[in-house]
């Protein structure tokens, strides 16, 4: 499948897993505590995990029948796809119908059933860092199965609980070695209050690079870890705008100026659905202080951060990102990747690949470059 003659990839395509998933596969010694999807209301992403519902609950409202987060004319959209109850097939059907050849695919409960802390910072009300190990590999084992339907084009992204960088480590072997995977990723928030900067967070880094598979950072929701990225606004409107720009702006300081991408220059890094038009304003700041303050802060760092970031991170662009442009600008075209976000309500579908393609501001052969070349290396296909 190709357009304009090109093939297309989608860096980050999302699926609706289903409100039993942790409990039919979650490790039997967890079956007890495993997380439940709600379905209170129409696609209801939530999930309840231990006593906390996450993402967390907007303020109730009168006759409140409308479908939270998506627009009315998106229900004729994905009609088809909810009736087969968002399975492999209705997936495949829909890279069919947007034009996609083949998907990294990320969860959508899964974007917040880690958002606990862990219990030995926050106690009982936290996650233990053994259940959350059980919960992301239950996950990955699910999302294998969905896979499974065409591993050739359905790409899964595995999902790491960095409660314990041990088991952390020991999963990202398993999502390469036993479940053919070809990505991991975790959420931007920050667990046991630690910067991913922290070097007890090395290990993760150092297991990716030896294996040469990127890690990924993807946030999503309102949850309980700390700094609250959507700056704890109580609508979505404005929740929503902060939120996944505002954790991957910050993963991005702490991998570049941390010095994570100097302990470990052959780490590629996924930073996604945060958009790119910000980077060129955040990396001139970081630099300027980098220049300032450094030498104390950060004597490390042999070149400023931006350049780590040229040499190691991807951005994701999505279909109508008109500021793309002054990120081309600034930093050329070889560290951007297009992302549909299906099924999300602020996906495109089925037009995301069409509106992209009349995306102005970009030249062809870029477009050409973040449909598929920039996705080949960010993900080592």
């Amino acid at each position: 499948m190709t357009v304009n003659g090109w093939r297309v990839a989608d860096s980050d395509m999302h699926v609706m897993e289903p409100a039993d998933l942790w409990e039919r596969y979650i490790a039997p010694e967890w079956r007890h505590a495993a997380p439940i999807g709600l379905a209170e209301l129409h696609r209801d992403m939530r999930v309840r995990v231990k006593g906390s519902v996450l993402t967390r609950v907007a303020p109730a409202k009168p006759s409140f029948d409308v479908t939270v987060g998506w627009k009315p004319n998106q229900d004729s959209a994905f009609a088809a796809a909810e009736a087969r109850g968002w399975d492999a097939t209705s997936q495949l059907q829909a890279m069919d119908d947007e034009g996609l050849d083949v998907a990294v695919l990320f969860p959508s409960r899964g974007l917040f059933v880690l958002g606990l802390d862990s219990s030995e910072v926050v106690g009982p009300e936290g996650l233990e860092p053994a259940l959350a190990a059980a919960i992301a590999r239950a996950y990955n084992d699910w999302l294998h199965d969905f896979c499974a339907q065409d591993p050739a084009r359905l790409i899964g992204a595995g999902l790491l609980a960095p409660h314990d960088v041990d088991l952390a480590v020991e999963e990202i072997g398993r999502c390469v070695d036993e479940l053919g995977f070809k990505t991991v990723f975790m959420h931007p928030g920050r667990v046991k209050r630690r910067p991913w900067h922290h070097p007890d967070y090395d290990p993760i880094w150092a297991e990716c690079e030896r294996r040469g598979i990127a890690v990924c950072f993807h946030g999503g929701g309102q949850n309980a870890l700390r700094p609250d990225y959507t700056l704890d606004f109580d609508s979505m409107m404005l929740w929503h705008t902060f939120g996944q720009p505002v954790g991957i702006m910050a993963v991005t300081a702490s991998l570049t100026g941390g010095g994570v991408l100097h302990r470990f220059p052959g780490l590629r890094v996924g930073l996604l659905e945060g958009n790119c038009g910000w980077a060129p304003w955040l990396l001139h700041r970081l630099d300027e202080h980098w220049e300032w303050v450094g030498g104390l802060d950060a004597p490390e760092l042999d070149r400023p951060p931006s350049e780590y970031f040229r040499s190691s991170c991807f951005l994701s662009i999505e279909a109508d990102e008109l500021p793309a442009r002054f990120y081309v600008e600034q930093f050329g075209d070889d560290n951007l990747v297009f992302s549909t976000d299906y099924p999300h309500g602020d996906s495109k579908y089925p037009d995301a690949v069409s509106g992209f393609l009349d995306l102005p501001g970009v030249s062809e052969e870029s477009k050409r470059k973040f449909l598929w070349d920039n996705w080949a290396r960010l993900f080592g296909v």
